[in-house]
């Protein structure tokens, strides 16, 4: 645990939460590299089978950049290299080894909503927002959010979110295929998302192969290259003691 993120891992399942909610979780320089520096940390672990992502407290997961920061950075060159630092931070996220599922337990603004964007998976508390607010700074999306955001929605629809810049409510998010599931409000909220995740969640060896998919889809690889991981993953996979384990059990099953 640092003072900007806290890590828990238990079951297969990597906790990461960003603990500056007197600042509603905003992305600080400090916290972006902290962000980039633990899943790089976490990525040699060969025990992990998913990662969850989500804010402390209860108000935002991640309000976007830290607005005292960004007022300093005045020049061009200042503007690129902190965008390029950001997006090589996020990227630790994209290319976790195994999923990242965002739980949004409250507002992904901005450059909070590129961060969500990161993530291989979306679940919203029912109160959370999500939107990106750069067009009202007259600005773009600088750290691969507009990148993702166009892959995840299509041209069409995503032009439109950029463009007017709204914040959707979780179950228009929903609808717009922003975010995948929205929880029950209220007590059952934490239940829901304990089961969201364990019926996700599988062996490592059998995760990790899913996401190498993921990561091929998302950067880029050709129709061969993307045969030959395929069958890479599913030949290790299969000679791996689990496979033989769930053999066995069906097999009894069926007796």
């Amino acid at each position: 645990m640092s003072d900007l993120v806290a890590t828990s891992f238990s079951d297969g399942v990597l906790h990461v939460t960003l603990t500056r909610p007197e600042k509603r979780n905003a992305l600080s320089d400090a916290l972006i590299g902290t962000i980039g520096a633990t899943f790089a940390e976490w990525s040699a672990r060969e025990d992990v089978s998913l990662a969850v992502l989500t804010g402390s407290g209860d108000k935002a997961f991640a309000s976007g950049g830290d607005l005292k920061e960004l007022e300093a950075l005045r020049g061009e060159a200042e503007a690129r290299a902190f965008a390029a630092r950001t997006r090589t931070a996020f990227d630790c996220v994209r290319r976790f080894p195994v999923p990242v599922i965002a739980v949004l337990n409250g507002d992904a603004l901005g450059g909070g909503a590129e961060l969500a964007m990161a993530c291989d998976h979306r679940v919203a508390l029912a109160h959370a927002r999500i939107g990106f607010l750069q067009a009202k700074l007259n600005i773009a999306t600088a750290w691969g959010g507009g990148t993702d955001l166009f892959t995840l929605v299509g041209p069409s629809r995503a032009v439109r979110i950029l463009a007017t810049a709204q914040i959707f409510a979780a179950a228009d998010a929903q609808r717009l295929g922003l975010v995948d599931a929205v929880a029950p409000a209220g007590d059952q909220a934490n239940g829901f998302l304990q089961s969201y995740v364990d019926e996700m969640k599988q062996r490592p060896q059998v995760m990790r192969a899913i996401k190498s998919l993921a990561i091929m889809h998302r950067f880029g690889g050709s129709t061969e290259e993307r045969a030959s991981r395929e069958s890479a993953c599913f030949a290790a996979a299969w000679v791996h003691d689990d496979h033989w384990s769930a053999v066995a059990k069906m097999a009894i099953g069926r007796r």
